[in-house]
């Protein structure tokens, strides 16, 4: 009995989950209304409140979804390839490819910084895709195929231009722009190296 139940609190949550983050990523955080996310959850506004406590703790779980998400995608386009300035390379292009996705675009680089606030919003891309960032430098750096220096800094520099890039990827209609945004990307990168890296 207790297994069911246990299975019907996580069933429950994964629904709200999902119809949440349907309904965050079409209208935006602001348009959302919490009673009308269990309804077509199939679930009470009750359970809503029991599970998320507020629309804005639903807004902070599909944050927290959709960033963990971006990340994993960040990393097995990293993972791809055996080569770690390559590893980089595809991983940042991946970050910037994302920025595309409606879901991103909307929950993750529109509503989360303006919702939670930037620090809230950092700590989170910290957790996911920031973390592959700083890891992904360092091993260049003790590689010498980046120049020894301060990595925390370096990554947040990279970091806060792909979030910028990505954004603006978000909102541009061009279709050059992906591809103006890469080579932009690549030749920043390519900053980075040392002569012998």
């Amino acid at each position: 009995m207790a297994g069911t139940r246990a299975e019907q609190r996580a069933a429950t949550r994964r629904a709200l989950l999902a119809e949440g983050r349907r309904r965050f990523a079409a209208h935006g955080y602001h348009d959302v209304v919490l009673a009308e996310v269990a309804q077509a959850a199939g679930v009470t506004k009750g359970a809503a409140y029991h599970h998320f406590e507020s629309k804005a703790g639903l807004f902070r779980a599909v944050v927290a979804e959709v960033q963990r998400e971006l990340g994993e995608r960040v990393a097995d386009a990293a993972g791809r390839h055996e080569d770690p300035w390559e590893q980089l390379r595809a991983g940042c292009r991946a970050f910037l490819t994302a920025g595309r996705d409606p879901v991103v675009r909307r929950v993750v680089l529109m509503d989360a910084p303006a919702v939670l606030g930037w620090d809230e919003w950092r700590a989170m891309d910290e957790d996911s895709s920031a973390r592959h960032l700083t890891e992904a430098l360092d091993t260049l750096v003790r590689a010498g195929v980046i120049e020894d220096q301060p990595v925390e800094p370096l990554a947040r520099l990279l970091s806060g231009a792909m979030n910028e890039a990505a954004l603006w990827l978000a909102r541009s209609e061009d279709p050059a722009a992906p591809g103006g945004a890469e080579r932009a990307l690549d030749r920043l990168l390519s900053g980075l190296r040392t002569r012998n890296g």
